[in-house]
């Protein structure tokens, strides 16, 4: 229980403070649970990156979930997710319900400086991750390549399509990998199929085909079915939740009132997806809070059931020569996509002055060579936006 509790504390404090969206997220779990707490080695935590990017759902909110299994079981997982979203949860339920939030000076002031936070903890991230799988010349120009792909076309389907270029590039070129053949078929499928007939997928499934069907008798099941079907088909992370939630929801909300929420998903700490508890309690006027609850629980569970099916079956996949390959891929292609990530959108929206820019430099110095606490930055950059 100890590590349960420990788990949630962890969580939450990062939740009060992961400024930046998914890219920052992991950087600040890299930080944390790795170099810091040193809870997973850096190997492991980058094959769960992967895993979470050709996953449906929050994409670091996945990641977070499977350090919190790792950690403490199915109850540290849970308590991870309460710990990382339970901050914006409230911060978005209080603006769905009050009219104070966008329009104040201080707010907004704390919100700027900690953005710029978020530049420094994802640039500590970017160099930190291109020091473990960019040591040769094969997986730089990956990272290099993927970088400079997604700022020049910037979109999911750019980003897919470098994963998957990346994780064929690494099953037939990464080195040693032809001396280690196998049958994948005979290695590889008996792996898929136990992922196929585990209870956590088999109810991914149920829920899917048949919260519609209840959505004819039931207004819960119907907000439930709108959340649970976008959690289930969201790649790419926070920011493409935006088209198909609106796309879900264009009779029952306001688009105004949904760009609100939009809006100040990107502004507060935490998962993207929060955008749920916004929308949620806009739609259920006469219930709110409920709204808000079932609307926010029913997008993040979909990621979380598909991280339960494939987690262990991941790992044993991981070892074998050619996912092995694929892995060491992706691990160079995610590296550029954190790199194209620290400009758009982290950089670009936070760094509005030479002021700010200097801010950045001196940060990231003192973070590489003094490695202080993640909590001592934020209260630094807080007391920063006060002041100024």
């Amino acid at each position: 229980m100890s590590r349960v509790w420990q788990v949630f504390w962890r969580f939450l404090l990062l939740g009060c403070t992961s400024f930046g969206g998914p890219a920052a997220h992991l950087g600040y779990f890299q930080k944390t649970f790795v170099q810091d707490l040193k809870w997973i080695e850096q190997d492991a935590y980058a094959r769960l990156i992967a895993l979470s990017q050709f996953l449906p759902g929050p994409g670091s909110s996945q990641v977070g979930f499977a350090l919190g299994l790792k950690r403490a079981g199915l109850a540290g997982g849970i308590a991870a997710f309460l710990g990382f979203t339970l901050p914006s949860f409230m911060i978005l339920y209080y603006l769905a319900t009050s009219q104070i939030g966008a329009e104040s000076l201080w707010f907004n002031r704390v919100v700027h400086s900690l953005k710029l936070l978020a530049v420094v903890i994802v640039a500590d991230a970017v160099l930190t991750m291109q020091r473990s799988f960019c040591q040769e010349r094969r997986t730089l120009s990956i990272a290099v390549i993927s970088a400079a792909s997604l700022l020049l076309f910037p979109s999911l389907w750019t980003q897919m399509a470098i994963l998957l270029v990346a994780a064929c590039y690494g099953v037939f070129q990464r080195p040693n990998a032809d001396n280690q053949r196998t049958t994948a078929t005979e290695k590889i499928m008996p792996h898929l199929g136990f992922t196929l007939l585990t209870p956590p997928f088999i109810l991914f499934i149920a829920l899917f085909a048949l919260l519609p069907l209840l959505a004819y008798v039931s207004d819960w099941a119907a907000l439930a079915t709108a959340f649970y079907h976008t959690g289930s088909l969201v790649f790419g992370g926070g920011h493409v939740v935006l088209p198909l939630l609106q796309q879900s929801l264009a009779q029952a909300i306001d688009l105004d009132r949904f760009l609100v929420g939009y809006a100040a998903a990107q502004a507060i700490p935490g998962p993207m997806f929060t955008l749920a508890t916004f929308v949620g309690a806009d739609l259920a006027p006469q219930a709110r809070f409920i709204g808000a609850l079932v609307a926010t629980v029913f997008i993040f569970l979909p990621g979380f059931l598909l991280i339960l099916s494939v987690q262990n079956t991941w790992e044993s996949l991981a070892q074998k020569p050619r996912v092995a390959g694929a892995v060491w891929g992706i691990n160079a292609a995610v590296v550029g996509l954190l790199l194209s990530a620290l400009y758009q959108p982290i950089f670009i929206n936070a760094v509005q002055s030479a002021g700010d820019f200097a801010s950045v430099l001196i940060a990231f110095f003192i973070l590489r060579q003094f490695k202080p606490p993640i909590l001592a930055l934020v209260l630094s950059f807080i007391g920063l936006g006060l002041c100024v």
